[in-house]
């Protein structure tokens, strides 16, 4: 039987997806922090690589950002892009909004 040491491992994220709702006051700056390290997917939908060093930041950035009492981010954190499966419906040409936001 294996002994338990009580040391609790790490996990290491290397794909995320983060999704918000945030104040108008704070969208543009939270949709630029979230481009500065993931791709920007469809309105306020962004997905990547992310190391969990470059992760930390983004959490960073976006706690000094957000109004905690009124806004929504959720970030999902999976271990590579192969651990999860995509399937798209509708129209895949849709613009995705990145292109309205200066």
């Amino acid at each position: 039987m294996a002994q338990r040491t009580g040391i609790k491992k790490q996990m290491n994220f290397n794909y995320a997806f983060v999704f918000y709702d945030v104040g108008e006051k704070r969208v543009q700056k939270v949709f630029k922090i979230c481009k500065k390290y993931l791709s920007h997917f469809q309105y306020s939908v962004f997905r990547g690589e992310i190391t969990p060093s470059k992760l930390i930041q983004l959490k960073g950035e976006l706690n000094k950002i957000i109004n905690i009492e009124e806004d929504f981010v959720c970030i999902i954190k999976l271990k590579n892009d192969n651990v999860f499966g995509e399937e798209l419906l509708g129209k895949q040409d849709r613009q995705t909004g990145e292109n309205l936001i200066l």
